[in-house]
């Protein structure tokens, strides 16, 4: 008789569902993820090591995966990390899904895109040639899904295999003051609460990166001067007298600029400060600091799933989840919550 692919692992049929694989880290994000689509199931994957310490990893039901799209979201967070679940992405296409989509909510290494000297390694762009080393299905390259990206140029550092899908959290900013502007007593010489806020850039380059998002805000332009031996914050345009400022930018390493220019518009006048970054990276605890500086609150998301859990309600820290932005990507649809925090997103390229 005819043979027939009917039981073939590699039979692909048109996809119908999504199957959410996530790293151990992002578990709980995932788990968050999936509560705000529909149709979306999450997969279970079990992280072991061997004796020597490799990876010893193991995909349940990958029956499942055939002729779905997957979706994989990523914490790069420790180097390690990266090598086991390089692994698994490595291995997916083999089980025939329709496509394959990464999230990525941090890219670790975007800070070191470039070198100023001679034997400088740019690792933004080696992580880059990893990921684009990911084997294409069915439905073709991979989207790669990044949030708040150091450099927007990064992108052109991958290959042809992956394509880059630039977004922001800041819509989740924007949802968070608009829910605070309601909660405020109401101004009758305000035309609309939310111009109550107006947005601060620590420096230019956070300005040319994020103004457009606020055009409906007055903003301010800090930056670093020279005087004598030292350097010194100081506003380049804009007014903070008076004004309940919140300082925008990608991510906090140390935060030493981010609380020096805190403090610097405190003086200027501001009635409080408090800021807003997508990434809280806090390396040797460096979040403990912000317990006592100047701000009144400091929101970050959960795109560092340790660091995110280990300052949720501490001092003035507020995580905010990249949950629903993330089931919005996914393209599934969402709980009616999420589409008050859709808002200005980066171009697909």
């Amino acid at each position: 008789g005819r043979s027939t692919m009917s039981g073939s692992l590699f039979f692909v049929k048109p996809a119908q569902n999504t199957v959410l694989l996530c790293s151990p880290q992002m578990t709980k994000l995932a788990e968050k993820v999936v509560k705000h689509t529909r149709n979306v199931t999450l997969g279970s994957i079990t992280w072991k090591k061997f004796p020597d310490g490799f990876p010893n990893i193991f995909v349940h039901d990958v029956e499942s995966i055939k002729g779905c799209h997957v979706v994989f979201l990523a914490s790069f967070s420790q180097a390690g990390e990266i090598f086991e679940q390089m692994s698994v992405l490595c291995s997916l296409p083999q089980y025939a899904p329709h496509s394959v989509k990464i999230i990525l909510p941090f890219f670790p290494v975007g800070t070191m895109e470039r070198v100023d000297r001679e034997g400088e390694i740019a690792t933004a762009r080696t992580l880059a040639r990893i990921l684009s080393s990911i084997p294409p299905c069915r439905g073709g390259p991979l989207d790669l899904v990044i949030y708040d990206i150091h450099a927007l140029q990064e992108r052109f550092y991958f290959g042809d295999n992956v394509i880059p899908v630039l977004q922001s959290g800041v819509p989740l900013l924007l949802g968070k003051l608009e829910q605070l502007a309601l909660e405020m007593p109401y101004d009758p010489s305000s035309a609309n609460d939310k111009f109550q806020w107006t947005i601060a850039f620590p420096d230019m380059g956070a300005y040319m990166r994020y103004n457009h998002m606020f055009t409906a805000f007055d903003t301010i332009i800090c930056m670093k001067v020279r005087q004598g031996d030292s350097r010194k914050i100081t506003v380049k345009e804009g007014i903070a007298k008076g004004k309940h400022c919140v300082l925008v930018d990608d991510l906090i390493q140390t935060g030493g600029t981010l609380i020096e220019t805190g403090k610097a518009l405190l003086d200027l006048g501001a009635v409080s400060v408090s800021a807003f970054c997508t990434h809280g990276v806090f390396p040797q605890d460096a979040w403990k600091k912000f317990v006592t500086g100047p701000f009144k609150k400091v929101w970050i998301t959960d795109s560092c799933p340790v660091q995110a859990s280990l300052v949720n309600g501490k001092g003035p820290f507020e995580v905010l989840s990249l949950a629903p932005l993330i089931a919005n990507v996914i393209d599934m649809e969402t709980v009616e919550q999420v589409s008050a925090l859709q808002g200005p997103r980066l171009s697909r390229l």
